[in-house]
């Protein structure tokens, strides 16, 4: 691995759009690219962890400029080999403090991105950068999971979340700091390999916070990127947090 990418470097970025999982259905590809060209207003949009393009390219598609941060040279490497991907701008960097030049109309952090970053200070700071960045009347989104403590029992910090013949993925929780991970056993010719992802996790009030301290106000928050309603009972949320027009 390449340590200037992080933990996605060479060797995640070769596989990521290989994977299987429903972010990747093209009903929530379209689905999420709608919901934010209908909230960009016809102006530039910023992505915070663009890795590969996965709603960045669909986005721009619907006619949005797009600029992206990442920190993964790897990843932005598979964006821009891809159809149109030349088109789209990344500036490599910590999206938590990276600038670019210019404003935004929208800023967003899809798929969990957030908990990439894992204290709650690059959280704040991820908000402020993002709150820069925008012009007024600006609009921020976060999808985020709700962290999944309800499969805790007394005394377990790990829920499962895939067991099969190519791999055993499990999340450990630390309940008093909030950290998290995500840990991989992959499956090769009889031989296991462990990986182990850190991450944070933060609930949709801590987020409020979090925009609040940035200058921004919560303006609609929703189960999913159709606008199902949020409820007691929503395994994430996608939130749009907006700059003061004055």
């Amino acid at each position: 691995m390449d340590d200037r990418d992080g933990y996605f470097g060479e060797r995640v970025a070769a596989v990521y759009d290989q994977e299987e999982g429903d972010m990747f259905a093209p009903g929530v590809v379209d689905a999420t690219a709608d919901f934010l060209a209908g909230l960009s207003g016809g102006g530039r949009a910023l992505e915070l962890g663009i890795g590969t393009g996965r709603i960045a390219l669909p986005l721009a598609r619907r006619g949005v400029p797009v600029h992206g941060i990442d920190l993964s040279r790897a990843m932005a490497a598979r964006l821009r080999a891809k159809p149109g991907g030349d088109a789209i701008g990344v500036t490599i960097g910590d999206f938590a403090t990276t600038r670019v030049e210019g404003t935004f109309s929208l800023a967003y952090l899809v798929f969990n991105t957030i908990m990439n970053l894992t204290t709650q200070a690059e959280q704040v700071a991820c908000f402020r950068n993002a709150a820069a960045h925008l012009a007024p009347g600006g609009r921020f989104v976060v999808e985020v999971m709700i962290p999944e403590l309800r499969k805790l029992p007394a005394g377990q910090n790990a829920v499962p979340f895939e067991v099969s013949r190519k791999r055993w993925a499990v999340d450990v929780y630390d309940v008093a700091t909030q950290a998290t991970s995500s840990n991989y056993i992959e499956f090769v010719d009889g031989r296991g390999e462990l990986s182990s992802i850190p991450f944070r996790y933060v609930w949709p009030s801590e987020l409020d916070l979090m925009a609040q301290l940035a200058g921004m106000t919560l303006r609609e928050r929703w189960d999913g990127w159709t606008r199902e309603p949020f409820t007691s009972e929503s395994t994430r949320h996608v939130s749009v947090w907006e700059k003061p027009v004055g």
